[in-house]
C-alpha cells in the first residue's frame, strides 16, 4: 500500500513559501508524494502545476507538476508585503491540512512559514504561533517542539520567554510533561527504547549546588523517578559537554531547559537542514526551521533545503 501524501500548507504568500514549495517539488518528485494547499497564482510563474480535487490524486500528478488543492486567496502575491486579504486563507489552509490528516486522507502535515503579525492583523489570529494553533486543532492541552537534523534532536522545555523568566517557568510538572511527550513520540516514530539526555539549567549542571540548586532539588529527583519507571534517561548533564560527537552518540534526543540551550547547537551543526517537529498532537507535523524571509522573497534566492528535509522527515515519521 502506497504511503499517503503529505499535506503542505501555503504559509504566508508574501514570504518564500511559494518559491520553496516549487523547488521542493522539483527535488522530490519520484521520491515522495505531497500536495500544496494554496493559491496556484502565488507560485513562481514557470512552476508546472496540476490542480487536484482530492489528496488521492497527488501521486498521479507529481510526475507532471506540483499537485495543488487550489484555494482562491482573494489577492495576488506581493513578495515581501503581507496582505490582510490573505490572512484568513492562510489559517484555513492549516485547518484543512489537519482535517485531511485526521480523516486519513493525508499522512502528515508540513507547514510553510507564517507571519504571526499578518495573521493577527488580518484574521484576528489569537495564537502565539503554529504550535499552539495545531494543539488547539488536535484537542490537546500542550504540544512539544522538537528541532531535528541528521546529527541531533533537541527539545526545549521552555521556549519563547525571556531568560530571566526561565527558572520560574521551569517547574517539575512542565519538565516531566515534556519528557513524557517526547519519549512517547519517539517510540511512535519507530525508536523502540528512546535514550533521553537531560541538560542542567545552570553552568556545569549546578556543580553540586555551587552554581544553583535546580539540578539537586528538581531535575535529578525527577530523572531518578522516571528511570525507576523504566525510561532510558540520563542527567542532569552539563550543557557545555553534551553536543560533541561522542556525547551525541549516547542519546537519541537532548531535553534542554531553555530556547538557546537547544537551538544554538543544532543550528551550529546543520543550519540549512534543521526541521521543526511538533510532538504530542496525535499526528505528524513538520516545518522548515526558518521564517518567511520577506527580505529575499521573490528574488530567486530562497534555499529549499529545510523544507525538503521537513517533507522527508514527515514521510519517515508518518504511520506506515
Amino acid at each position: 500500500m502506497a504511503a499517503l501524501p503529505i499535506a503542505l500548507t501555503s504559509g504566508e504568500p508574501a514570504g518564500v513559501g511559494p518559491e520553496i514549495a516549487a523547488q521542493a517539488w522539483a527535488a522530490l518528485r519520484g521520491e515522495l508524494d505531497f500536495f500544496l494547499i494554496g493559491d496556484p497564482r502565488h507560485l513562481p510563474e514557470a512552476t508546472p502545476v496540476v490542480e487536484i480535487a482530492t489528496p488521492g490524486e497527488a501521486a498521479r500528478a507529481m510526475p507532471r507538476g506540483l499537485p495543488v488543492l487550489a484555494r482562491d486567496f482573494g489577492a495576488p502575491r506581493l513578495p515581501g508585503q503581507a496582505q490582510a486579504a490573505h490572512a484568513p486563507h492562510v489559517v484555513d489552509a492549516i485547518r484543512e491540512a489537519v482535517a485531511l490528516v485526521q480523516a486519513g486522507a493525508a499522512g502528515a502535515v508540513c507547514t510553510n512559514p507564517i507571519h504571526k503579525k499578518a495573521l493577527k492583523d488580518g484574521a484576528g489570529f489569537a495564537f502565539p504561533g503554529h504550535t499552539e494553533f495545531l494543539a488547539d486543532l488536535a484537542g490537546v492541552k500542550r504540544a512539544v517542539m522538537m528541532l531535528a537534523c541528521d546529527a541531533l534532536r533537541v527539545v526545549p522545555v521552555t521556549i519563547h520567554i525571556p531568560l530571566s523568566q526561565v527558572p520560574e517557568a521551569l517547574t517539575p510538572a512542565l519538565l516531566e510533561d515534556t519528557i513524557r511527550i517526547t519519549e512517547a513520540a519517539l517510540r511512535a516514530a519507530g525508536i523502540a527504547r528512546p535514550r533521553l539526555a537531560v541538560a542542567g539549567l545552570n553552568p556545569h549542571a549546578g556543580e553540586g549546588g555551587a552554581m544553583g540548586h535546580e539540578e539537586i532539588e528538581m531535575i535529578a529527583p525527577l530523572i531518578a523517578r522516571l528511570r525507576d519507571e523504566g525510561l532510558e534517561i540520563t542527567g542532569p548533564l552539563p550543557a557545555d559537554t553534551m553536543f560533541h560527537p561522542e556525547a551525541r552518540a549516547r542519546y537519541d534526543v537532548a531535553i534542554c531547559q531553555y530556547h538557546d540551550q537547544a537551538l544554538i547547537p543544532i543550528k551550529t551543526l546543520d543550519f540549512a537542514h534543521g526541521v521543526n517537529v511538533t510532538l504530542g498532537l496525535g499526528f505528524v507535523r513538520t516545518s522548515p526551521d526558518h521564517g518567511t524571509a520577506f527580505d529575499i522573497a521573490g528574488q530567486g534566492r530562497a534555499d529549499p533545503a529545510s523544507l525538503i528535509a521537513a517533507l522527508r522527515m514527515a514521510r519517515d515519521m508518518a504511520p506506515a
